[in-house]
């Protein structure tokens, strides 16, 4: 859970420390000192800064959750779980920006991915479904409803859902 720049200065640091102890001929501690480097790395590319844009969102921090999404430059390098809340998060956040287009795009993609529960991967589909209401699909609403109601889900969810297919007979 370390920003890029956080990162960063934990390797550099790190780089210190193994060339030091490369140079004191410690092999044992620059072992280990090289193993967390290449595990900052590593979680770099697969776990990204995908938690911390998840807490800044469940905070209602919509900017600096985009920005911490934004920090990971290629978010297909992030691993299956990390990829679904990324996807999800960002939807969120281009849902709240009434960036429809977008959201859509990025519910697409976390459809494709595991999340957390059944629940989470329900309320993917509910937006989805939301969406296709505002945007008058209504075949593609009642399928993504369809979808949704085959998971196990909250009694929240199902609230949500119910709402949804009252909306859809007054439209059509």
């Amino acid at each position: 859970m370390f920003t890029r720049r956080a990162r960063f200065i934990v390797i550099a640091v790190a780089a210190v420390l193994l060339a030091l102890t490369l140079y004191e001929e410690v092999y044992e501690v620059s072992a280990v000192i090289a193993f967390g480097i290449i595990f900052l790395i590593w979680g770099y590319f697969s776990e990204g800064t995908v938690v911390m844009a998840a807490k800044e969102f469940h905070y209602k921090n919509y900017d600096k959750a985009e920005e911490l999404l934004l920090e990971i430059e290629d978010p297909e390098r992030l691993n299956r779980h990390r990829r679904g809340f990324y996807e999800f998060i960002y939807g969120n956040i281009e849902l709240h920006r009434q960036n429809f287009d977008k959201a859509e795009r990025h519910f697409q993609m976390a459809t494709q991915f595991p999340l957390r529960n059944q629940n989470d991967k329900a309320l993917v589909w509910v937006h989805l479904a939301n969406i296709c209401l505002r945007k008058k699909e209504f075949e593609r609403s009642v399928a993504y409803i369809e979808k949704a109601k085959a998971l196990k889900i909250s009694s929240r969810v199902k609230s949500i859902i119910q709402k949804i297919e009252q909306e859809i007979p007054k439209q059509s």
